[in-house]
C-alpha cells in the first residue's frame, strides 16, 4: 500500500532537516613551515560543526598534530563539547584547579587571588605527554587562552615521530621492545619547592596516580606511525635495567627529542585555542614573568592503552 504524503508536511520535513544539519564553515588550514602544527582559520566553534568540517579538523590533527584554532570567543560549555567530540574526557587529579562548575576544565595560570593561586601556575615546567602517567594517556588537549601576558607565556612542542625517525642506531637497538615507567609523582616534591602552586596530594589524589608502565616507542593507535614515548617530566625509569644504564639512556632520548629541527613554538594571540596530540607530542611551557598575568582553560581528551 502506498501512503499518500502531503506536499506540505514533506517541505516542512525537509526544512526541518535542512536546519538540523550545520552548513560547513569558509575553513582554511594553513601548515606552518617547520616541523609540526598547522593554522586554522575562518572555523568558529561557537557554531554548530558539520559532520564535514568535523572530519577535516580530525584528518588535519593526525596530519599536523597540533592544531591553532584562531579568534576563539567561546564558552567553557562549548570548549568542553567540541573536546567531547573526539572522546571522553579526563579529569585533572588536582581538582583544587577546576574551573567551578565544569571539572572538565583545569585552569592554567599564575594568577594569585586572595593570597591562593587559582590554578596551576607551573604547569609544563617540565617536557611532558600529558597524562602519560595513566593507564590511557591523553589523546589530546586543548588549551583556550583567557588572558595572556605582555611577554612570555609561550608553548613550545617536540615532535616525537621526528625524533623516533631520526634516533641513531644504536638508541634504537638500545630502547628495541622496552618499556619505562611513568608517574605523576616523579618530579612533584621538587615542583613544590620553587613554587606555590603544587598543594600537597590527599590519599585519594595519589591513589589516582599510581606508576604506569608504557613502551618506550608507541604506535599511534590513529595512523600506525611510531613516536618515542618518555619525557623528562613522568618517565623515572626504563624496565629490566640497571638504574645507571636506565637513566643514562633516558638522558640521551630526551635530549634528542628536543632537538631544534623537531620543535615549534607557539606565541600565543587573544582568543586562540591549541588542540594537539599526546600520542605524538611533548610540550613544554616557556614561562611567564611573575608579574604578568596569564590565564588558560585546558580540556584533556582520553586515549587510548599504548602499544
Amino acid at each position: 500500500m502506498t501512503i499518500a504524503t502531503n506536499p506540505s508536511v514533506r517541505s516542512q520535513s525537509a526544512a526541518r532537516a535542512t536546519a538540523s544539519t550545520p552548513a560547513p564553515q569558509a575553513i582554511e588550514i594553513r601548515s606552518f613551515d617547520g616541523a609540526v602544527g598547522a593554522e586554522v582559520l575562518g572555523l568558529d566553534l561557537s557554531q554548530p560543526l558539520s559532520a564535514e568540517d568535523f572530519a577535516r579538523i580530525h584528518r588535519a590533527h593526525l596530519d599536523h598534530h597540533v592544531l591553532v584554532f584562531r579568534d576563539q570567543r567561546i564558552t567553557p560549555e562549548q570548549q568542553i563539547a567540541f573536546s567531547h567530540r573526539f572522546g571522553p574526557l579526563q579529569i585533572h587529579v588536582l581538582h583544587q584547579f577546576q574551573l567551578a562548575g565544569y571539572p572538565e576544565v583545569l585552569i592554567v595560570s599564575n594568577i594569585v587571588e586572595n593570597g591562593k593561586p587559582i590554578g596551576l601556575g607551573d604547569a609544563g615546567h617540565f617536557w611532558h605527554s600529558d597524562l602519560s602517567y595513566k593507564d590511557k594517556p591523553s589523546l589530546g588537549s586543548m588549551l583556550h587562552a583567557q588572558e595572556l601576558p605582555a611577554e612570555g607565556g609561550d608553548t613550545l612542542f617536540a615532535n616525537m615521530h621526528l625524533a623516533w625517525d631520526t634516533l641513531p642506531t644504536h638508541l634504537r637497538d638500545a630502547v628495541a621492545g622496552k618499556s619505562a615507567e611513568h608517574t605523576y609523582l616523579s618530579k612533584y616534591a621538587e615542583l613544590q619547592k620553587r613554587s606555590p602552586w603544587r598543594p600537597n596530594l590527599s590519599a585519594e589524589q595519589i591513589a589516582e596516580v599510581k606508576p604506569v608502565v608504557h613502551p618506550v616507542v608507541r604506535t599511534h593507535p590513529e595512523t600506525g606511525r611510531k613516536a618515542l614515548f618518555v619525557s623528562e617530566h613522568f618517565t623515572t625509569r626504563i624496565i629490566g635495567m640497571p638504574e645507571d644504564e636506565s637513566q643514562q639512556l633516558l638522558a640521551e632520548l630526551f635530549a634528542h627529542s628536543v632537538r631544534p629541527e623537531h620543535l615549534y613554538r607557539h606565541v600565543w594571540a587573544e582568543h586562540d585555542m591549541v588542540f594537539w596530540d599526546n600520542r605524538s607530542l611533548m610540550h613544554l611551557a616557556a614561562g611567564t614573568p611573575d608579574h604578568l598575568r596569564r590565564k588558560m582553560y585546558r580540556t584533556t581528551i582520553e586515549g587510548d592503552v599504548p602499544f
